[in-house]
This record gives C-alpha cells, structure tokens and sequence, in this order.
C-alpha cells in the first residue's frame, strides 16, 4: 500500500491504457434495484461508475462501501477496477476511471493531473488519517526496548540478516508499487540495511503474524489505519522528526514519513456529470475504526467485499444516510 510521494517505483508508464483495459473487473449487482434508478424511487440516472481498487486492503474496505451504496441506492452499475496507483490516475483523462477513493499524499501526481493537466480534481477527505513507518513484532521491542529508536538499529543488524538481505539487516517492504523513501533512509541514515520487497500486502502480514508467533527478527514498512494492528499490535520506530520539505528530494529523504490525511480524487468529468455517484465520493466519510471494521471482515473474516459492505451498511444507516442525502 503505497504511502508517499516521492519515489515510484513502478511498469513502464506506457502500458498505462493496456493495463487498465487488463485490470478492470466487475463490479457485482448488490440487490435487485435496475440501473437508472435508486430505492428510494428516484429518477436520476447513475449510469456507469469507474472505480479504482489500490491493492491494499483497506482501500478495497473504502471501495466495497461505496460500490455497494453506489448500486444499491443509487441504481449505479459499478466497474472495479484493480490498479496500481499511478496507473489508476491515468484513468481519468481517458475517462476509464471516474474515482480514487483512498488517496495517501502523491503531491507529484496531484501537480501532473490536476494542476497541469486538469484531468482530476480533489473532493475532500475521507475522515481517515493514514500513518507510514517502519514496524517491529510487540515481542521484540518488549526484549530489547532500545531497538524502537533508529540510532540503535545498527547494534542489531546482524540478527535481521536473510539470505535475500546480501549480508545486511532485512528491511521488509511490501508491493514493489508502493511509493515509499525507505531506500534512500537506509542510505542517509548509513544504516545496514538492504531494503526486500515481500510483494503485497498480505504477505507482509503473514511475516509479521509469524515474527510474533515464533519469535523471530523482523522489521518492515507497515501503516495505519489496518485491521492486522488488532491481531498483533506492531510497535513503531521512532525515526527522525517529520518537518515540511524533508522529503521534497528523494534521494535525500533522511525524515519520518507525515501524517496522510487520505482523501478522494475524482476525474474533472466526473465531477461535472451530474451523476449522484459523483456526490455519494464527495460526501463519503468515516473512521479509521469503521475502516478497520470492514477490512477485517474481507481479509480475516473471509467475506466478500459485497456481504461486508452491506453488514457495515446495515449497522450504520445514519452515516450512509448522510452521504446520499
């Protein structure tokens, strides 16, 4: 799950429509509301709605909740589509993506596409507050109190070491998509380290889930808002403060990620449309716990994303209410 904007790493830019067109799935008819109108016996049309997916899971949290009010109240035919973030944002000049609706910072994208380009607008926020860091299993910052401060991560490099880590300390990423400084950290703050993609998101859950159980040496890019934090409490590492700018060059990033305050990016058309899938994305808000609530369900409690959304849905009619008035 991508975090920052200061550093892709991602495919070729120029496969961007062919990926798109590739990645796209359908989105599934909650109900039995037609297209074209909504439960309450309204008029308006929906038509269409392109929503992007990020690969992590509580992006896909946001999207089921949305979809599933998008179809089920407003008549919507939604279209998920699965897409690494930048290539998600090329969507909305073709008109292929109509909605990012969990956005972590990407200050480069939002001067590209919206600035320069005018192809996509900001509508607001989510409600939730997203967290980048490096992370440690709670039994190994219980043994060894001081590894939680960067100054100290050298003195244990060794113990981290992996047969992928080129006799380093292992720093565990996660999908080589994810925007992320921890390469230039590792650099800047001459630490041991050799960074390691794990390659998604769950597989660096099933790393720290393991650490914890068997007590074993593992450091690794984690965020927040994340259900898995309920399971197994990860413990932060303190690295070097934030400050405005510290991050402005990336291969100097030698500072703590911010706090993201997430929030939602539409197309410039979409926005225009008329459509009330446009206000439904304007209007969406809620918590990190609501989130979390919902990831849990898709990733732990194995449901899908529709049944999750609408058992949420279900116990929180006020809050959707208020995103549909």
């Amino acid at each position: 799950m991508a975090r920052q904007a200061t550093k892709w790493r991602v495919g070729a830019a120029g496969t961007a429509v062919l990926a798109l067109t590739l990645t796209a799935c359908g989105g599934a008819k909650v109900g039995d509301d037609s297209a074209g109108s909504n439960s309450s016996g309204s008029s308006a049309k929906c038509g269409t709605f392109n929503l992007a997916v990020n690969p992590w899971v509580g992006y896909e949290a946001n999207a089921a909740v949305v979809a599933y009010v998008a179809e089920k109240d407003l008549g919507c035919k939604v279209t998920k589509k699965d897409l690494k973030e930048e290539i998600a944002w090329q969507g909305f000049g073709t008109g292929e993506v109509d909605a990012v609706i969990e956005n972590w910072g990407h200050d480069d994208l939002k001067k590209k596409y919206i600035t320069d380009q005018k192809t996509a607008v900001e509508v607001g926020p989510t409600g939730n507050e997203g967290l980048i860091g490096w992370y440690l299993p709670p039994w190994l910052a219980k043994a060894h109190p001081d590894i939680t401060d960067w100054k100290n991560l050298n003195k244990y490099a060794a113990k981290f070491k992996t047969s992928e880590s080129g006799g380093k300390g292992q720093l565990l990423d996660g999908d080589p998509s994810f925007v992320t400084s921890d390469e230039s950290l590792v650099k800047n703050l001459k630490l041991d380290f050799k960074v390691v993609y794990a390659g998604s998101e769950t597989a660096l859950i099933q790393a720290f889930r393991k650490a914890e159980k068997n007590k074993e040496w593992v450091i690794g890019y984690f965020y927040e808002p994340q259900w898995f934090m309920s399971e197994v409490p990860l413990v932060k590492v303190k690295l070097p403060e934030y400050k405005a700018g510290c991050d402005a060059d990336a291969e100097k990033v030698a500072c703590d990620y911010p706090v993201y305050k997430l929030d939602k990016i539409v197309s410039a058309k979409f926005a225009k449309s008329g459509s009330p899938a446009y206000d439904l994305v304007k209007n969406f808000t809620w918590t990190n716990d609501d989130q979390n609530t919902v990831a849990k369900y898709i990733a732990e409690d194995k449901m899908t994303p529709e049944a999750a959304a609408k058992k949420w849905v279900d116990a929180n009619k006020a809050k959707v209410d208020a995103w549909i008035k």
